[in-house]
């Protein structure tokens, strides 16, 4: 149950240059892939997952090959996000930057193609924020998190402040 077939040091290893493969490929991926999960994206994560463990730790299937691998990859996370909050170029390696999708009522086609999104998850968004009319949106971000953040053209308040203030003169 405690005893390894592989050394410690060498599950250590495997385990971090594998979270460090995986973290590479995710931001290939793009933020969009890692914003919406489908159905599909869950079945390829436990697929990865499983894929993995035995890259991480090889042929041992001890408690402790699993909490060796499990303790590098939470230490490996923490170092990264320490990491990242002191050296801004890894940040914006690592997590990428905010993507302009609509300009005053026009898409940016060029930023779609890039970041592999079409016109329609866009107009979702917007129908999520109360926008129908494409016209309507001064800017349409991509964030680095896969969500899509929406200002209007008339920007005075946040939309939603407007609406609840709206609300309340009409009780």
């Amino acid at each position: 149950m405690f005893s390894t077939g592989v050394p410690i040091w060498e599950i250590a290893v495997r385990t971090a240059l594998v979270y460090v493969a995986l973290l590479f490929g995710l931001r290939l991926a793009g933020k969009r892939e890692i914003g919406q999960m489908t159905p599909f994206d869950l079945v390829v994560i436990l697929l990865v997952a499983n894929a993995v463990q035995n890259a991480m730790v090889g042929p041992d299937s001890s408690l402790t090959g699993g909490l060796v691998a499990a303790a590098i990859l939470i230490l490996a996370n923490y170092g990264l996000a320490a990491l990242r909050e002191r050296v801004p170029w890894l940040q914006r390696a690592v997590e990428g930057a905010p993507t302009l999708l609509i300009h005053h009522g026009e898409f940016v086609r060029e930023h779609l193609r890039q970041e592999h999104v079409d016109e329609q998850e866009v107009m979702m968004a917007l129908r999520e924020h109360g926008i129908d009319d494409i016209r309507e949106v001064r800017v349409a971000v991509l964030e680095t998190d896969g969500s899509i953040s929406v200002v209007p053209e008339s920007h005075e308040q946040p939309l939603q402040t407007r609406r609840r203030v709206r609300s309340r003169r009409h009780q």
